[in-house]
């Protein structure tokens, strides 16, 4: 049985289709990334999910069974927009979440500290959430939303705001829970984090999907058609059209995206003969590659 079922779903607002014909499905225990551009329409899916909107169409199916109330605590939300209540104390906070959500008093305080020593957080329980960073905020509502042990947890921007430390331990514990049993459904423009923690992921643009499925099988299908260069010397090969179709230059090394039936062993004859060689590795396509090839494209018609 799948976690997640969208069949055919459709959102609008006004004359605005924001979410056009959507289909996908979310196996148990699978960390899942929902992808696009800013007003592709991520955000009115995942509240389609969760049932704060409804579908004009279509349908969302939970565990199964068509979106109802009875749902509502079997899933936790982080929103990309934060909605904690400045003038409450932290712990304070976590514990009136963690109640509506079912749990007594007692567990929700026990749950809560434990979490905000995980998340160094420990001295500031009784501070007013005001009085935090955003990035400790936003550590604050991740923990909301999982106190009361959900069996799907969805998750818009998680690493938006965090420093890298911050966002190394909010990865372990999304794998940790992963791994534990529980469904992640993540929406993020952090291509990197998406590519290390997503085995499926959808990407949409316009409001329908781009690309849907296993990670590892889409970047298959794209084939081995990319090469990581590190050189020193002239660039002029990498201007070669019957080679090269384009490339991301990073300062110390340079990202190539090959020219259709181009030869690599040619390019690096070519790069060699203009410049010194010091790496050469045939890849294959990031996500990033493909998500900006695949949003790149016309918007399709209705």
């Amino acid at each position: 049985m799948n976690t997640v079922e969208l069949a055919g779903v459709r959102k609008s607002y006004d004359d605005f289709v924001a979410v056009d014909n959507l289909s996908f499905r979310i196996q148990p225990g699978t960390i899942y990334g929902l992808l696009g551009p800013n007003g592709a329409g991520k955000t009115s899916t995942l509240r389609m999910i969760i049932g704060i909107i409804i579908p004009d169409s279509g349908q969302v199916l939970i565990l199964g069974e068509p979106l109802g109330r009875a749902h509502t605590n079997r899933f936790g939300y982080l929103p990309e927009e934060r909605g904690l209540y400045k003038k409450m104390k932290v712990l304070t906070h976590l514990i009136l979440l963690a109640q509506l959500k079912g749990l007594t008093r007692g567990e929700a305080s026990k749950r809560a500290s434990d979490w905000c020593e995980r998340f160094e957080l420990t001295a500031w329980m009784d501070k007013k959430v005001e009085e935090l960073s955003k990035g400790m905020q936003q550590k604050v509502q991740f923990i909301g939303a999982i106190l009361h042990d959900p069996e799907l947890i969805v998750m818009d921007e998680p690493f938006s705001g965090l420093d890298p430390a911050s966002a190394v331990a909010l990865k372990d514990a999304v794998l940790e829970l992963a791994k534990n049993g529980k469904t992640i459904l993540l929406s993020t423009h952090r291509m990197d984090q998406a590519e290390r923690l997503c085995q499926s992921i959808c990407l949409i643009n316009h409001g329908r999907a781009v690309l849907e499925g296993d990670l590892d099988q889409i970047k298959a299908n794209y084939g081995h058609c990319s090469v990581q260069i590190k050189y020193d010397g002239d660039a002029g090969f990498l201007h070669e059209p019957k080679l090269v179709q384009s490339f991301n230059d990073y300062g110390n090394y340079v990202e190539v995206r090959l020219a259709p039936d181009a030869d690599t062993q040619e390019l690096l004859r070519l790069a060699c003969s203009k410049a010194r060689v010091d790496r050469f590795e045939v890849m294959q396509p990031s996500l990033e590659e493909i998500f900006i090839e695949s949003v790149s494209k016309p918007k399709p018609h209705a």
